[in-house]
């Protein structure tokens, strides 16, 4: 996450679990958080590139309130994006729970659900896996630590993954190898240099990338951007480096990103719970940093990657 110094302390008494080992669908990530209530003001949810599946089971199921003041209650699963504007907040007491996020080209062949039909929205679990859904929350509860529970939920995926067409799930493979670039590049990569590394005009590129993840490319490039400059901010790094490395064009540009994305100015957001401890739940190789050699050869690898 690069230099710590000046970075946010996370809340009091959250509590954050990592598995110690890989799950078995490459794309898929989990963490376990316990948070004591209540969320004073509700929870901000900040946009992340990814769809996430949250599995609760605790006592006193959370609420999500969208920006048109509709509820949602218990497990969910939400697109790429999701809360972009600020206008989304979680609501809930001593809330305990599995958060998964899928890379969007694996997403719809775990879940069922492609992550176009989830742009800018939440879906219900109950409603996705029907009855699956308060059976999952039940063994969750029931399990007595974290790493029965990390288990548990990779071995529920993999049996999904399993189960379902490759064929008719899959994401075109070029697509795939476009969404890589993106993130692999921290969003910077320009789009019409993709359409031309694949052969395909913009529109197609436009056409097909939207259809699969859920964003066109150029929305896509701006949230991975987004996401890579926010979480260098909360760990003390200047906003005049972080705008000039992330592609910025200055400090300025970097403001108007986070206000467009989370509703607030950088200092504001830098104090949101979730981004706070986002180190501990979810810590990733910042390919930013990376040299250009080391970031050819990552590239390779997503262009190759299984879809």
């Amino acid at each position: 996450m690069g230099s710590t110094t000046g970075k946010r302390d996370g809340p009091a008494g959250w509590g954050v679990a990592r598995p110690r080992r890989p799950g078995r669908i490459a794309g898929v990530d989990m963490a376990g958080f316990r948070v004591p209530g209540p969320l004073v003001g509700g929870l901000r949810m900040v946009p992340h590139p990814a769809v996430m599946l949250v599995l609760e089971f605790g006592a006193s199921p959370s609420t999500v309130e969208d920006g048109s003041g509709r509820r949602y209650g218990g497990s969910l699963v939400a697109g790429p994006g999701f809360g972009s504007g600020g206008g989304v907040r979680a609501w809930g007491e001593q809330v305990e729970c599995v958060q998964v996020r899928l890379s969007p080209v694996v997403a719809g062949t775990v879940l069922g659900v492609r992550p176009a039909d989830l742009t800018g929205s939440l879906v219900s679990l109950d409603d996705l896996w029907g009855r699956a859904a308060s059976r999952i929350r039940e063994r969750l509860g029931e399990l007595p630590s974290w790493e029965d529970r990390f288990a548990f939920t990779d071995a529920v995926l993999a049996r999904r993954l399993d189960e379902r067409s490759p064929v008719s799930s899959a994401v075109d493979p070029a697509v795939a190898w476009a969404w890589n670039r993106i993130v692999v590049d921290g969003g910077r990569v320009r789009i019409d240099h993709l359409a031309a590394e694949l052969g395909w005009s913009r529109k197609r590129l436009w056409s097909r990338f939207h259809s699969y993840i859920g964003l066109p490319p150029k929305a896509a490039a701006k949230l991975v951007r987004f996401d890579r400059a926010v979480h260098r901010l909360v760990a003390g790094e200047g906003a005049a480096r972080v705008a000039a490395d992330g592609g910025y064009c200055d400090q300025s540009h970097l403001h108007r990103d986070v206000m467009a994305f989370t509703g607030t100015t950088p200092a504001t957001v830098l104090d949101e719970p979730f981004l706070t401890v986002d180190d501990r739940a979810w810590p990733t190789t910042d390919t930013s940093r990376l040299d250009d050699g080391h970031r050819q050869r990552l590239t390779r690898v997503a262009a190759a990657s299984p879809t």
